[in-house]
């Protein structure tokens, strides 16, 4: 009966968090999307560019690549709470870079690639591919980590393998990105 009533628990915490996540996964791509055309000084607000912001947002996406990595790394060795605070810090690490980035945008002009030949191609590979996937992430991230919430660990492993290479790589790219773009920032 005990484990009728812990699946049931697991399941419980699941439920909750599933509106949630749909949600935000739609919400956040759109609200992105959205505030990205918004230029504050548009609208009166006159605030200076904030143009400082691209370096250390590029930072951030390093920074979260590597607590990825320590992460997986921590939890193949079995430190369970080193793997919680390096995932947790990744989390955060994102939240940290969507508000930056969001500021940037608002107060700033983007930055045009100024690149040519193959390495254009390139780029805009890099950076398609890096905005799709930042979409598919979100609703990846959370489902993992209601997973580990809800101690369905079995389940949190499967989906943890699909969302770890996706998360690095979106994580990497935005450093990529940055490298390359930084030139033609004015």
């Amino acid at each position: 009966m005990e484990n009728q009533e812990k699946v049931e628990q697991e399941y419980s915490v699941e439920r909750k968090f599933n509106r949630f996540i749909v949600v935000v996964s739609i919400l956040i791509p759109i609200i992105v999307a959205i505030l990205f055309s918004v230029k504050l000084k548009d609208y009166g607000i006159n605030i200076e560019p904030l143009t400082f912001l691209p370096p250390i947002y590029a930072v951030i996406n390093g920074f979260t690549a590597m607590m990825l990595i320590l992460g997986v790394y921590s939890i193949k060795n079995g430190n369970v709470k080193a793997h919680q605070i390096f995932m947790k810090t990744a989390i955060a690490c994102s939240v940290v870079f969507l508000v930056m980035y969001l500021a940037y945008h608002m107060t700033s002009d983007s930055a045009v690639y100024g690149g040519e030949g193959v390495i254009r191609y390139v780029y805009f590979f890099i950076l398609i591919t890096h905005i799709i996937l930042s979409i598919v992430i979100i609703p990846l991230v959370l489902i993992t980590y209601v997973k580990a919430l809800a101690e369905r660990f079995d389940k949190h492993k499967k989906i943890a393998r699909i969302t770890f290479p996706i998360w690095l790589y979106v994580a990497t790219t935005g450093v990529i990105i940055y490298l390359m773009i930084s030139p033609y920032y004015a």
